[in-house]
């Protein structure tokens, strides 16, 4: 067989592996921790964003968070179901959601319309439920419409008063905290401190106000309040670019075949990258079913060897091809997909780049086909 058209194949190695630092989580977590003096709640929805829910939160609470964030009662069960005892709130459930278990788990609610209050009223054994009220502020998304809030606040001061529920927050979301200087955050902000005399003039007396997520926490002090709620920010990324913050994901897999091919190779489907000359060309057992956007084809790169190299032709579901040019590899060897940027490797926000979307939608979109490691680190970035 020609030397152009020999292949080697990967001996026992290794799968792809995603590796987790928590000393990066909690050097965020202490940077965001310094930037306000309101309670800063943790939020570890997505399964953390893809970092581990339970890594995430355990760290963040070791470097300065105190509360904890999710979206459905289901992740803020696994929370108490591994141990964390801190105070959880989740707010995007249906109204069918299953409130006895929420009140059960000690896991705060938030209601954003009078659907969801009178169903957890009306579900047995929830009294004591600890509520907060959520505010439409600008996103037209979750939240009660103003010309709701006002009905919604009074009903729950009523239920207050019967010893029904207790309403411990008000909330809202800034709609474009990214740009600290957009109108709409100045909206929002008004919008909310409309809500919060509203729901006074209804005799609500709420201990947390939070409308600032991890951008408006790192910019804006005027939304700060007395909480914030921190996700992206502990995972390392910044919607405001404002703040450098480190990444905590270290995505590798070994090569799984190495072959030299002659000028006019085609590669993968639909022949959408031709090798101009001969080259060396390695595999990666890495897809789209594993988080690497199809539409990065043609565009990403990844490192083997300490040097950058491009992936060519298409991102298949579970394979990814390297040109290594003239550069010598073997099958095993390690190639660096993504990581935290210190070594030249690509970044999540690379891939962003190179995909068209954001940092959040890589860091959650990867499979869980890869080893998970958690590295190990001392007493406050823990494992």
């Amino acid at each position: 067989m020609s030397a152009l058209a020999s292949i080697t194949a990967a001996p026992r190695t290794a799968p792809a592996r995603l590796t987790v630092d928590p000393a990066a989580i909690a050097a965020n977590a202490r940077e965001i921790a310094s930037r306000t003096d309101a309670v800063v709640m943790a939020v570890v929805k997505a399964d953390g964003f893809g970092h581990g829910a339970v890594t995430v939160a355990r760290t963040a609470l070791a470097n300065g968070a105190t509360w904890l964030g999710v979206t459905s009662l289901a992740e803020g069960i696994a929370l108490r179901e591994a141990g964390l005892t801190a105070p959880v709130l989740s707010w995007l459930n249906p109204v069918a959601a299953d409130w006895t278990a929420a009140v059960a788990a000690g896991i705060d609610v938030a209601i954003g319309s009078l659907a969801h209050l009178e169903a957890l009223l009306a579900t047995p054994s929830t009294d004591g439920a600890r509520v907060h009220l959520h505010l439409d502020t600008g996103m037209a998304r979750d939240g009660a419409e103003p010309s709701a809030w006002v009905s919604l606040c009074r009903t729950a001061r009523r239920a207050e008063q019967c010893g029904r529920i207790r309403v411990v927050g008000l909330m809202g979301h800034l709609p474009c905290a990214g740009d600290p200087a957009h109108p709409a955050n100045t909206t929002g902000r008004t919008r909310f401190a409309w809500g919060l005399g509203a729901a006074r003039e209804a005799g609500l007396r709420p201990e947390h106000r939070h409308l600032a997520a991890t951008a408006a926490t790192l910019t804006d002090r005027r939304s700060h309040h007395t909480l914030v709620r921190v996700g992206a920010g502990l995972v390392g990324i910044d919607p405001s670019a404002t703040t450098p913050l480190a990444g905590a994901l270290t995505l590798t897999a070994p090569l799984v075949a190495v072959r030299r091919v002659r000028g006019g190779t085609g590669v993968g489907y639909d022949h959408t990258w031709t090798a101009p000359g001969p080259t060396t060309l390695g595999l990666l057992p890495l897809g789209y079913a594993d988080g690497l956007p199809r539409v990065a084809s043609g565009r990403a790169e990844v490192v083997v060897r300490g040097r950058r190299r491009p992936l060519v032709g298409l991102i298949s579901m579970d394979q990814a091809v390297v040109d290594l040019g003239n550069d010598t590899a073997e099958p095993g060897e390690q190639v660096t997909v993504l990581g935290p940027g210190t070594h030249g490797e690509p970044t999540i926000h690379d891939w962003a780049g190179w995909s068209g979307t954001l940092p959040h939608e890589i860091v959650t979109g990867l499979g869980a086909r890869a080893e998970r490691v958690v590295l190990r680190q001392g007493p406050r970035g823990l494992a």
